[in-house]
């Protein structure tokens, strides 16, 4: 919801029509059933397994949703299009990348400051967008332009525990979920779309809804492993 209020007020979008409605809804992860049975995992208490991270599937978040395809067809055009620069950042602070999960739109710079007194090193080996921005600290910055659709693993090449996630996506219709896997897309223009769910753990989900004129319209996800087929 935040973001694309953001598309609005930069100018990114000067062909959007004035009417649509606002998606809203939640997202949450369920594990593999019967995973949490005392007689499968009773070995937790023991020396060799207590120091096991289990997976908290209550506790995820970083969930991004997400209308796939450019809506051009579902476009009023009322001025000629004027693109924006628009710079996000992805802040370097007590060596970990903040956000983790960052969604943008195709074009976008991203501005990668370190806020450390220690010396980072932001690359990536992905297809969308292959970089490396060399070694630097505090107060430098770099920045990177996003002009391909795809995910980008983001890296640190000193720090094992640093890594983050750029998502490319074609349109500004995405938000990302709070804490609470609550989520809201304002202002979607009226059609039928497919909406996709997103997080780096699990398989995504994708729903068709068709978005009225006005108003809004709620929209949940449950992503689970119950997707992916058994061999």
């Amino acid at each position: 919801m935040r973001i694309w209020a953001c598309w609005l007020a930069t100018g990114w979008v000067s062909l959007v029509t004035a009417r649509g409605a606002d998606v809203f809804g939640t997202v949450h992860a369920e594990g593999k059933e019967g995973a949490d049975n005392p007689a499968l995992g009773g070995k937790y208490d023991s020396r060799k397994y207590k120091f096991a991270e289990r997976v908290n599937y209550a506790e995820m978040h970083d969930f991004v949703v997400s209308i796939e395809g450019s809506l051009r067809t579902n476009f009023v055009v009322v001025a000629p299009p004027v693109q924006v620069v628009r710079t996000l950042r992805v802040e370097q602070r007590g060596a970990t990348f903040s956000p983790h999960v960052l969604p943008v739109m195709v074009g976008t710079t991203v501005e990668w400051p370190n806020q450390d007194d220690i010396v980072h090193n932001v690359f990536s080996y992905s297809d969308a967008k292959p970089f490396d921005l060399g070694l630097y600290k505090s107060p430098e910055s770099k920045r990177v332009t996003f002009d391909r659709l795809g995910r980008v693993d983001v890296f640190c090449s000193i720090h094992k525990q640093m890594n983050c996630i750029v998502l490319v996506l074609e349109n500004p219709f995405f938000a990302v979920s709070d804490e609470r896997g609550r989520y809201r897309i304002s202002h979607v223009p009226p059609g039928t779309y497919k909406f996709k769910a997103w997080h780096e753990r699990m398989p995504s989900q994708v729903s068709e809804l068709t978005v009225p004129e006005s108003g809004e319209v709620k929209l949940d996800f449950t992503l689970g492993l119950k997707v992916l087929p058994s061999l």
